[in-house]
């Protein structure tokens, strides 16, 4: 059997019925439970291990490492996700396997891999480019799709549905090759850039929804055509954001628990002296106690915040002490300052790695058309939570009701089951 896996970021259950949409490339759209917290990398390595976030081990696009006191986010390596993969006895019996735009993909078992690399120069700029394996894979990739593909694209306030096109593109070209892996798993961004830019009920999500429609039509012909299997799912749905930013390190700060080091009257923070970190992505945040006695005052102070739900136990070692969870149309914002005197010369750049925590924000621009947005006020859609249901369809009979239970099921299709 030959398998194409098609992830499609944002793709809510409801949200596609509320476009009018009862099928996803030709096959009738389910629900399906999303994995808590709903997050990319949480989603992914759910797939690719059918495990748990508390086995797995990617409980959130990033993590504070407490050796080195330092936040890591949206960081590749393939060893960050524990777990045997659901494609190991396909690929011992000589099956191939290909990965596209995966993240902590790089270093995987797998026989070709493309994902976003580009080069940060000296001088502050930014050379486009993507990690390879082989290392002709992208060149190969790009005269299928017939453009290159521009990163500007893929994430920032020039982020669209464009992305996914390339992907597409690339991937139907890419099953007609006579040496296209027999199992291929790709990521389709688009849709979930305006969804957070405007929200699920806004007509531009709705057309970002149409232009993802054709994208898997697209993908759906070239996977008959070329006799592959195919599945679909969304790794989480969106929800509108009705109550705004919390702002959990700001009350560390206030409380004494969050330290800053000035640097040209920038605040920048100092996680060494800090005795507690609360690292926000969506709508979760994973609290670090790095002093162990603080954490009766952090979990105080943060679960008194407005917009909070709750304090949730960590799920796995690398998620800290704790978990905040915000109520239903809240999310979590990383600034620890007010006076935007102080903010941090990352603060209104597309910074990924160096933001220590997730910034929707990065979707816009800002007053100057060179920097990006600060202001949290922007974001309309978000999600973390699992509330709602991810959208769901496959040529397969499976009838998973949870992204961990589809993993096994596609093994046990691909004859790796126990």
């Amino acid at each position: 059997m030959k398998l194409l896996i098609i992830q499609v970021a944002g793709l809510g259950y409801e949200f596609a019925a509320s476009c009018g949409a009862d099928s996803l490339g030709g096959c009738p759209a389910r629900p399906m439970a999303a994995v808590f917290p709903a997050l990319t990398c949480t989603a992914q390595a759910s797939l690719r291990t059918g495990l748990p976030p508390a086995r797995h081990g990617m409980v959130a696009n990033g993590f504070l490492d407490t050796t080195l006191r330092k936040p890591v986010f949206w960081e590749q390596a393939s060893a960050l996700v524990e777990g045997e993969r659901f494609w190991a006895a396909f690929r011992a019996r000589g099956g191939t396997v290909g990965m596209a735009f995966f993240q902590q993909s790089l270093g995987e078992a797998v026989d070709f891999l493309i994902s976003p690399a580009p080069i940060h120069t000296h001088g502050g700029g930014m050379i486009m480019g993507c990690y390879s394996s082989p290392a002709d894979f992208h060149q190969r990739l790009t005269r299928h799709a017939r453009r290159p593909f521009r990163l500007h694209q893929y994430w920032g306030p020039l982020a669209s549905v464009k992305s996914s096109d390339w992907i597409a593109a690339a991937i139907a070209g890419l099953l007609a090759d006579p040496d296209a892996p027999g199992l291929l798993m790709a990521y389709l961004p688009g849709l979930d850039y305006d969804l957070q830019r405007f929200g699920p009920g806004h007509p531009k999500s709705t057309a970002a929804f149409r232009a993802v429609q054709g994208e898997l039509s697209r993908l759906a012909a070239a996977a008959r055509a070329n006799g592959y299997e195919l599945v679909i799912f969304g790794d989480y749905a969106i929800t509108p954001v009705t109550h705004g930013a919390i702002f959990p390190n700001r009350a560390l700060r206030e409380a004494g628990l969050f330290s800053v080091r000035d640097v040209r009257g920038m605040s920048y923070p100092d996680f060494h002296g800090s005795r507690a970190y609360a690292l926000p992505d969506h709508q979760v945040a994973l609290v670090y106690c790095l002093d162990p006695a603080a954490r009766p005052r952090a979990e105080a102070v943060l679960n008194a915040l407005p917009g909070v739900e709750r304090v949730m136990e960590a799920p796995h070692p690398r998620a800290g002490d704790f978990l905040l969870l915000a109520q239903p149309g809240a999310w979590f914002a990383y600034p620890w300052w007010t006076a935007p005197r102080e903010a941090p010369d990352y603060a209104a750049h597309v910074d990924i790695h160096n933001k220590p925590g997730y910034d929707p924000c990065e979707l816009f621009f800002g007053r100057n058309p060179f920097r990006v947005s600060t202001d949290p006020a922007n974001v309309r859609g978000t999600h973390g939570r699992a509330d709602a249901a991810a959208a769901f369809a496959s040529t397969l009979p499976l009838g998973a009701p949870t992204l961990p239970a589809l993993a096994r099921e596609i093994r046990d299709a691909l004859g790796g089951g126990d």
